[in-house]
């Protein structure tokens, strides 16, 4: 049915989603700024340009450099600790027989990092970070790079995102985008298919994956 599987990384792949809001949340409090989880919520699927631009928004006077070192140290402690695979990803990679990308609004180490410590290297054939395009997700850029580098049309490819802002850039693209939400609620106003976890949204978008799993 597809030409090849483009995957978000954070909350689609890997369960960091939870530990950068809890680690941003400490950092905030370690210059003396107090944010809720919906201020937190509100970040989730910016790359670190459109984070850093919307905490300096809402606070301006913080020290930002202060906090995205201790929040950006604090993150990278815990996911060398462990990083943990979202429930089905294992499933769902194993029965895809076309080229897979992963397309991450993390900077390139980062993503590479992330990939190679959740055992998840052998499954990709590219990985398109935020370093490898101008315009970071919501735009269309990072889905369209990737598609262009496995040789595919947009088309043609099925796009897995946690996120409104993925699952807009992928829509933009012209994937088929099946949106499974993680820390923050969706309608999926992107998707094509809304699910509850991988499985369930790769079963609704054909996938042959094991009803057993």
């Amino acid at each position: 049915m597809y030409d090849a599987v483009l995957f978000d990384l954070d909350g689609t792949l890997v369960d960091t989603e939870s530990v950068s809001l809890h680690t941003g949340i400490a950092a905030f409090a370690s210059v003396g700024v107090a944010v809720d989880m919906a201020f937190m919520h509100a970040m989730v699927g910016k790359d670190h340009a459109g984070t850093r631009a919307a905490i300096l928004a809402a606070h301006p006077q913080v020290d930002i450099d202060a906090l995205t070192a201790h929040w950006h140290d604090a993150f990278r402690a815990s996911v060398a600790r462990e990083l943990r695979l979202k429930p089905g990803v294992l499933a769902v990679l194993g029965a895809i027989d076309v080229p897979m990308a992963v397309v991450t609004s993390s900077r390139r180490a980062e993503a590479l990092a992330k990939v190679n410590k959740a055992g998840l290297a052998p499954f990709f054939q590219l990985i398109v970070s935020v370093d490898d395009v101008a315009h970071a997700k919501p735009a269309p850029d990072p889905f369209l790079l990737a598609a262009r580098q496995l040789g595919v049309d947009p088309a043609r490819c099925l796009a897995f995102e946690d996120s409104d802002v993925g699952a807009r850039s992928a829509r933009l693209a012209g994937c088929v985008v099946v949106q499974v939400p993680d820390m923050q609620p969706s309608t999926g106003p992107h998707a094509d298919f809304l699910a509850a976890d991988l499985l369930a949204g790769a079963r609704l978008a054909g996938l042959a994956v094991p009803q057993d799993t």
